[in-house]
């Protein structure tokens, strides 16, 4: 019989004498068994809860930390009594700054709202009537890796779901060939910790796909099989399959067997499908220049690709590493790494609204927290999880305009404040998901993405 800890690869060439396992032994079932779940829990509740506005979201990560001081929140007052320290920025940060650090760049405003975009992104203040700009949002943690788990999850353990996962165990999959939440980065599983489905049913974990290259079989291993066609393929996992099942049933339901069963029906299905939709190379000349060349762009526009295929949630992460983590020469890095942000997110927003789907696909753009505006290394900016900006487009939300406001010197949100809950409760809301019902038992308790937080901002909602 099958044993949990026996790899599929094995598996696979035990039965085949070693035929056929290049295509089935690599995808996912690493995905599958890293997220698998401790316990059996009840069926998926019934989502949508009500007519949602969008049906899938994309977020955009820009992990390290944003600079909202030097992109969309203006602070005259940093020039005014640059060098000094008032009180009221005197709040503990990660470590020791000095005194206050005005941006460098130009702010103008745009579009019918007046929203305030710095010289370094022409592009997204080009589409910035189709944009969101929430000024206010703050967090709980000063640190990175309990930031992202915050952004990612709703906690600062690493071991809690995804709300890629949330969203895929509460709405399903609307193509089956396809994973339901899929993971753009540079880095092969790089961020596992922040796409995991922790006790959700493994099945709904983030598929992680290297958005660095742009080739179909070199973005997913073990894309195709050159030993058997696809009928053969199928009757060797049925018999697979079979096995699995008739193990499960001597024990009782499983998990991680589960997991990889599905992760197995998936890879089966995707070979065929993933060298189309995988493939950017197929989109107009035109189209892939209005992205860009870079790994985020390539991201971007696969996630446009993907949605349009019908995969619920994607996550682009712009990386390797925290590139937004300026705590030293802030203006030279940010006009490096800016043009590549700018133009990949506004030609993700153009695209997705000329083919008319920006109506039904909310964008989230953000990092785990922002910068301060009191100086580090004389030309550096530390962690400020107090105050910071986050913009959302498309899916129901209400563009050309800016939410919530920070104080004269842009380390506090004051006004119309939006947690990290407050903006999962946002994003779910928009997908017809009532956050507070999207719950899932474990370890005796219910949980949910938002805790027990969260409030819907409905003042941005069209």
């Amino acid at each position: 019989m099958i044993k949990r800890n026996f790899s599929r690869r094995e598996l696979i060439a035990s039965l085949t004498g070693g035929m056929g396992s290049v295509a089935l032994a690599g995808m996912f079932a690493d995905e599958a068994l890293a997220a698998a779940a401790a316990t059996t829990a009840p069926a998926a509740p019934k989502f949508p809860n009500f007519p949602p506005k969008a049906k899938s979201n994309i977020v955009l990560f820009m992990r390290g930390g944003p600079s909202q001081l030097d992109m969309f929140d203006p602070k005259p007052a940093l020039l005014k009594y640059q060098g000094q320290r008032p009180s009221s920025v005197d709040l503990r940060t990660e470590r020791t700054t000095g005194g206050l650090l005005p941006s460098p760049f130009e702010f103008k405003q745009y579009g019918r709202g007046g929203v305030h975009v710095s010289s370094l992104l022409p592009n997204i203040a080009s589409v910035i009537d189709d944009i969101c700009v929430i000024k206010s949002t703050y967090t709980f943690n000063p640190t990175h890796t309990p930031g992202c788990s915050l952004f990612h999850t709703g906690n600062i353990a690493a071991t809690r779901p995804s709300m890629g996962s949330w969203i895929s165990y509460g709405l399903g999959s609307v193509n089956k060939n396809l994973p339901g939440f899929v993971v753009l980065n540079p880095v092969p599983q790089g961020d596992l910790g922040l796409s995991r489905s922790g006790f959700l049913p493994a099945k709904h974990q983030g598929t992680h796909f290297d958005d660095s290259v742009v080739e179909p079989d070199k973005m997913i291993k073990y894309l195709q099989n050159k030993d058997l066609d696809r009928e053969k393929q199928r009757r060797q996992l049925d018999l697979i399959q079979s096995l699995n099942q008739e193990h499960e049933r001597s024990f009782g339901q499983d998990e991680f067997l589960d997991g990889r069963i599905q992760s197995m029906e998936t890879a089966y299905a995707m070979q065929f499908e993933a060298m189309d939709v995988f493939d950017i190379r197929k989109e107009s000349q035109a189209t892939r220049e209005m992205y860009g060349d870079t790994h985020f762009a390539h991201g971007c526009l696969m996630a446009r690709r993907l949605v349009e295929r019908g995969v619920r949630t994607v996550h682009v992460f712009y990386g390797p590493g925290q590139p937004w983590d300026d705590h030293s020469k802030i203006e030279k890095n940010l006009k490096e790494r800016c043009p590549d942000m700018d133009k990949a997110c506004a030609a993700l927003i153009k695209d997705l609204k000329q083919r008319g789907l920006l109506d039904e696909c909310l964008v989230t753009w953000g990092g785990e927290f922002g910068r301060t505006p009191v100086s580090e290394s004389g030309d550096g900016r530390d962690h400020n999880p107090y105050g910071f900006t986050t913009w959302m487009a498309g899916g129901g939300v209400k563009g050309g305009m800016s939410y919530g406001e920070t104080d004269e010197f842009g380390f506090k949100a004051v006004e119309k404040s939006v947690s990290v809950h407050d903006l999962h409760a946002t994003m779910l809301n928009q997908l017809g998901i009532d956050h507070l019902k999207l719950t899932y038992r474990y370890a005796g308790r219910d949980f949910r993405l938002t805790d027990v937080y969260g409030e819907v901002v409905r003042d941005i909602l069209a």
